[in-house]
């Protein structure tokens, strides 16, 4: 199991496509909840803010009571010749890592 420090400086596993406006999205609701201090640790392409599966799936838990901040994606929807005919919005909920905790084994 890799620990908190190895995920998040590790590779990018977070799925962030690069959007300043979904970046600032989520830094709004984070210096909401943390304030601006927690702002200027968060960054989107090195795993700070991920998905509960995503979270599950590193062996890390959302806490109990924790609320999701969420944010948006855009699905592409292509025509057979591979053009983009339109965006589609898809939400997406994101857990910080101030969310989360180490996955307790079960005796």
């Amino acid at each position: 199991m890799k620990s908190l420090k190895e995920i998040m400086s590790g590779p990018s596993i977070s799925g962030y496509t690069g959007s300043a406006t979904t970046r600032d999205m989520v830094a709004t609701e984070i210096e909401r909840r943390w304030g601006k201090a927690e702002v200027k640790k968060y960054d989107p392409e090195q795993n700070t803010c991920l998905t509960f599966a995503k979270w599950l799936s590193l062996n890390f838990v959302v806490k109990k009571g924790e609320k999701a901040i969420k944010s948006v994606t855009f699905v592409e929807q292509k025509d057979a010749k591979g053009n983009v005919i339109k965006k589609i919005p898809r939400p997406v909920f994101l857990f910080y890592v101030k969310q989360i905790e180490p996955r307790k084994e079960k005796v």
